[in-house]
């Protein structure tokens, strides 16, 4: 499946800057998959070492970390000779082993020449607590679950994603195109982007195939909860994670702790979102009240909600039936709209937004999410239905006067003065507007 990420890998390779790159992302999101189809094309060798499968591999890093020692002791264990010269080291599962980590940092001040890159799904939670990391030393990249725009692509639509990325007008399309990308939407908001759903999806066609691939990898991530935290926290996490589908299916989606557990403190859980949130499994968004420059400046630290990294993961959670595909638009307004919220949160992140925001006023008035692009901020309003009421959104205009103010729904393209409607399957181009 074609990556976005990839063609920053190239440009990773090629920069006269570049130091040992970090991969992160939450597991199962096609990490292993990514980086050894791109040494496999794009180097003449390609060395793989997974730390997690193989722990001992850790011994061939000796306690000086001296790197030339390091690549001598790695082409021991693989019999052969290993130069720098159009060669791909990949260090896979380096969370579950920090010395690896470390070693980053002397393979940038020592032995630049090497092109290494590293990947974790849990970095920042089982490392750098008895290891220290590599700061300044590593470059930084993120892999999530395909986008929608990837989705299509794996599913033979490249042609419409390029038309759609080249739109410099807003425009109707014409309502063929409209609704079999609205088509297309549903599945995807079903399946989600998680590469072995979506790979296993085009090979089979089968949603009960599907669903327990899904079931799979939520379970492979509850054994995380207790792998890398201790019991008491295991639990912790377990309960607010199995709460967020209940939380987003509210009217008000914002998160209480009491809905995770009665009487529960803001203490007892605090850290355990920001465990999820470094895992990758969870997307924050918090709210202002004022929307000005920087927008993290004004965020509200005790008012937030909180989405799933993928809305496959999602309905598995829910359980949500595979007939609901086949409703016009009842997907999207399932759950109070929760899928269609956690879709556009999930697609912003994905488009480089790793800081979500949403506006609330003293009165009723809520603006799902708010952009900061430059010296711009924008109000994004996401309708899961053809309701044309946009009252918040006026609301937040009248007070703030934004150039632009965006509606994110089922329907077609259209602008009317400053007031843009974007269809939900083009929230990616939000970033080019």
């Amino acid at each position: 499946m074609e990556r976005i990420l990839y063609g920053q890998l190239i440009e990773w390779k090629k920069s006269k800057k570049r130091k040992p790159l970090l991969l992160q992302g939450a597991r199962q999101v096609g990490k292993t998959y990514l980086i050894s189809q791109f040494g496999g094309n794009e180097y003449t060798d390609f060395v793989y070492l997974n730390f997690e499968q193989e722990p001992e591999l850790t011994s061939l890093f000796n306690e000086k970390l001296d790197p030339k020692k390091i690549v001598e002791n790695i082409g021991l264990y693989l019999g052969k000779n290993i130069i720098s010269k159009n060669t791909l080291l990949f260090f896979d599962e380096i969370q579950a082993a920090p010395i690896v980590l470390t070693s980053l940092k002397y393979f940038h001040e020592q032995a630049s020449e090497f092109h290494i890159i590293a990947a974790g799904s849990l970095l920042g939670i089982s490392i750098g607590k008895t290891s220290p990391f590599p700061v300044g030393k590593v470059n930084f990249m993120t892999l999530y679950p395909l986008s929608f725009f990837e989705y299509l692509t794996a599913f033979g639509e490249k042609f419409i994603v390029k038309k759609l990325r080249e739109m410099e007008k807003i425009e109707p399309l014409p309502e063929v195109i409209h609704e079999k990308l609205l088509r297309h939407l549903k599945t995807y908001m079903f399946l989600g982007g998680m590469p072995e759903v979506l790979q296993d999806y085009i090979e089979n066609n089968d949603i009960a195939s599907v669903r327990k691939i899904q079931n799979e990898i939520l379970e492979a991530y509850k054994r995380d909860f207790s792998k890398y935290t201790e019991k008491k926290q295991a639990i912790k996490t377990a309960e607010l994670w199995n709460s967020i589908p209940y939380q987003l299916a509210k009217e008000n989606k914002k998160f209480k702790y009491s809905d995770v557990k009665k009487k529960a403190r803001t203490s007892a859980y605090e850290s355990t979102i920001e465990w999820l949130s470094n895992a990758g499994l969870i997307n924050v968004t918090n709210n202002i009240s004022v929307p000005k420059l920087p927008l993290s400046g004004y965020a509200d630290q005790s008012k937030f909600k909180i989405y799933m990294l993928d809305t496959g993961l999602l309905g598995a959670l829910l359980n949500l039936p595979s007939s609901i595909i086949l409703k016009p638009t009842e997907l999207f307004s399932e759950y109070n709209g929760a899928f269609t919220e956690n879709f556009v949160a999930s697609e912003l992140v994905a488009a480089g937004f790793d800081k979500l925001f949403y506006w609330t006023s003293k009165s009723d008035a809520e603006v799902d999410f708010i952009m900061q692009k430059e010296n711009n901020i924008y109000p994004i309003e996401v309708k899961s239905g053809l309701n044309r009421n946009k009252k918040s959104l006026l609301s937040y205009a009248k007070k703030y006067k934004p150039k632009l103010i965006y509606r994110l729904s089922p329907r077609n393209y259209m602008q009317t003065e400053n007031f843009i409607n974007l269809p939900l399957y083009a929230v990616n181009l939000l970033v080019k507007k």
